[in-house]
C-alpha cells in the first residue's frame, strides 16, 4: 500500500453567476468577485469532504485556486464566504433598484368615455405625464435626416 492515500476528485466545468455563485450538484458555492466575471467557466473539483473551485488558466500569480469550501450534502445549500462578495455592485449603482417609486394615479377630469380602453388609459399614471407636441420635422433636424430639395435645372436657367 502507498504511504499517501490516492485522492480522488470529480472534475466538472461550471459557469459563474452574476452573484459570484457556482452551481454544483444543486448547491451553490461562492468564488471571489474580484477574480472572476459573470459567465466565466471555472473548474469544480469535488472530493469527499471539500469542493475546490479553480480557474482554467493560471492568473498573474500562477495560481488557479479560487476557493475551497466544505462539500454540501443537502440539495439547495448555499456555501458562501461573505468576503467573496466584495467588489459586487451595491444598491447605490444605477443597475440595481431597491424600491419602486410610488406613483400616484389620478383619474382625468374629462369624465368617462365610451371606450373601455380609453378609460383604462385615462386612469394610468402614464396618461398623467405631460408631453410636448412638436412637428416631425423637428426630429429630422435633430437627426440630420431632413430631406434635401434639389432645385430643378429648368428653374435655374
Amino acid at each position: 500500500m502507498p504511504k499517501r492515500p490516492y485522492l480522488v476528485a470529480d472534475r466538472h466545468l461550471r459557469h459563474v453567476g452574476k452573484d459570484c455563485l457556482v452551481a454544483f450538484e444543486a448547491s451553490l458555492y461562492s468564488v471571489p468577485a474580484r477574480r472572476v466575471r459573470p459567465r466565466q467557466l471555472v473548474e469544480v473539483r469535488a472530493g469527499g469532504d471539500t469542493v475546490s473551485l479553480h480557474l482554467l488558466a493560471p492568473d498573474l500569480s500562477g495560481s488557479t485556486l479560487l476557493a475551497v469550501h466544505p462539500r454540501a450534502h443537502a440539495r439547495g445549500s448555499w456555501v458562501v464566504d461573505s468576503s467573496h462578495w466584495a467588489g459586487l455592485p451595491d444598491d447605490t449603482g444605477r443597475r440595481t433598484t431597491t424600491q419602486v417609486p410610488d406613483v400616484a394615479v389620478r383619474p382625468r377630469q374629462d369624465g368617462p368615455c365610451d371606450s373601455p380602453l380609453q378609460n383604462l388609459l385615462n386612469r394610468s399614471a402614464a396618461a398623467q405625464v405631460s408631453v410636448s407636441k412638436r412637428p416631425l420635422s423637428f426630429y429630422d433636424d435633430i437627426a440630420g435626416t431632413r430631406p434635401r430639395i434639389v432645385p430643378d435645372s429648368k428653374d435655374t436657367a
